[in-house]
């Protein structure tokens, strides 16, 4: 017979006191910190504790007793459930200092390296409404909340189309409206909801891997161009064209409408083929009159407008005279190749999605840039000695990995290559950091600019600009 679990300890009257990592609240009681979501500072609550360990604990506020003076109204009906936005109910400029701190806790505990001052982390002019693609999952088990348990009224329809919830991988939360993305946005996803529960479409089905229509990707561009991608996980053609015909008749502003089936175990649709109904296979985007195709599978910067300003900071850290040969790793549909290819002599671009070098090779193309050359594969395998030899030695390297950061074999090839300037932009300064270590033997931080793309997140994307020291000696003498 197994031992009674001890219940858990209810938390009373407890003060948040600052804000901690993933987005957290963080509150001290006795000796023990307590992790918290949607606390802020000042905040006095009623802490129940779901997971108690010697030193720390993690909960849920059970009561708001007296809410923090920073503390604003969340703008959106989901707040707390959805597990996107952690931070609607902190006033912006003080998201800023928080994601700021991130940059300057990683850089100083996991880089441990020497740091020049932080500058402040540079806001987003639009903080609703403001990210490019949104990607919607439908499912037939929705996420019942603890109101909606607690109820005990039956939900018999569980069809959903929204968001998974984080750490349930087959539960998704059923969303009205979201405010991350223009409202049109919303009206697609309910629209494709209403018309496949109409028609007897079967949502899809998470666990038994089964059912009609399974998720949708929406994107926005700044130029007002507009794609969306419809997955399936089923091969019911009539069924299917039925559905796009009734998109591209209510919404004759998407430019390119697509779709996918997707009969494979997860998501991901890298390995897909993604065929076109109607419109073009692309959008574009535009910056400083240079016009970028964005495809189904490329990646672009979620927010069209602050990466404008992330662009900006690196052709800035980068120093540009007109003489350098620049390598761009990770370079996506070679946005920041391009948009410094005017200040360089030559760039050359790697990236591991194939689809996406050909858009940054017609990205060149199309706007008359000549000095740009781009590769496809993985940058472990194509990033090597012989390439540095047979393209040239770098004089500059800007750097632009995904969340993992870079692997050792991509860190030891640089530092091999020892360009004389590396400006590194990162979505994760804790992985930044660490590579920032590795790479510390040959180059210093320079300088470090903070940039916010994901408002009301704690997510910071963070540049940091690096000099070879023996360069940054000669400069000093």
């Amino acid at each position: 017979m197994s031992r009674k679990r001890k219940p858990l300890p209810l938390l009373e009257d407890v003060v948040i006191t600052d804000v901690a990592a993933e987005g957290n609240a963080l509150a001290r009681v006795d000796d023990m910190v307590v992790f918290v979501p949607f606390g802020a500072p000042g905040d006095h609550v009623d802490i129940q504790v779901e997971k108690k360990k010697k030193r720390y604990a993690e909960g849920r506020i059970a009561r708001m007793r007296v809410p923090g003076d920073i503390r604003v109204e969340p703008r959106c009906e989901h707040f707390t459930v959805c597990g996107g936005c952690r931070w609607q109910h902190l006033p912006y400029d003080y998201q800023l200092k928080c994601k700021r701190q991130q940059v300057v806790d990683a850089l100083t505990r996991i880089a441990k390296v020497e740091l020049p001052e932080i500058a402040p982390c540079l806001g987003s002019d639009e903080i609703w409404e403001y990210r490019n693609k949104m990607e919607y999952t439908f499912s037939n088990k929705c996420w019942l909340t603890y109101e909606q348990l607690a109820s005990g009224v039956e939900f018999p329809d569980r069809d959903a189309a929204g968001f998974h919830i984080p750490g349930a991988f087959d539960k998704v939360l059923d969303i009205n409206r979201c405010h991350l993305q223009d409202d049109l946005s919303n009206r697609l996803r309910l629209f494709v909801k209403a018309y496949c529960k109409e028609h007897g479409l079967p949502f899809y089905d998470l666990r038994a891997q089964q059912g009609f229509i399974r998720t949708m990707m929406v994107r926005i561009a700044s130029t007002g161009e507009v794609m969306v991608v419809i997955v399936v996980g089923e091969d019911r053609r009539d069924e299917l064209v039925a559905l796009l015909e009734a998109v591209r008749t209510e919404f004759p502003q998407i430019t390119s409408l697509m779709y996918c089936v997707n009969t494979k175990v997860n998501d991901s649709l890298g390995d897909q083929t993604i065929e076109l109904y109607s419109g073009r296979p692309f959008i574009e985007e535009e910056m400083e009159g240079l016009r970028f195709r964005v495809g189904p599978k490329s990646f672009y910067q979620t927010n069209s407008l602050q990466a404008y300003k992330l662009y900006k900071v690196v052709r800035d850290f980068a120093g540009l005279t007109g003489s350098e040969l620049v390598y761009d790793l990770y370079t996506g549909t070679g946005t920041i190749a391009n948009f410094v290819s005017r200040r360089a002599a030559k760039v050359v671009g790697i990236e591991y999605v194939p689809e996406a070098i050909e858009d940054a090779k017609v990205n060149s193309e199309r706007n008359g840039i000549t000095n740009t050359v781009f590769y496809a594969g993985d940058m472990k395998d194509v990033l090597n000695d012989e390439f540095i030899a047979s393209h040239g030695t770098p004089d500059v390297m800007i750097v632009d990995p995904p969340r993992a950061g870079m692997h050792t074999d991509v860190v030891d090839t640089i530092l091999r290559a020892a360009p004389g300037l590396i400006v590194y932009v990162s979505c994760n300064p804790a992985t930044q950091a660490r590579d920032l270590a590795l790479l510390d033997t040959l180059y210093r931080v320079d300088a470090v600019q903070p940039v916010d793309m994901f408002p009301h997140t704690q997510h910071v994307e963070n540049v940091v600009r690096l000099v070879k020291i023996e360069k940054a000696v000669d400069e000093a003498l």
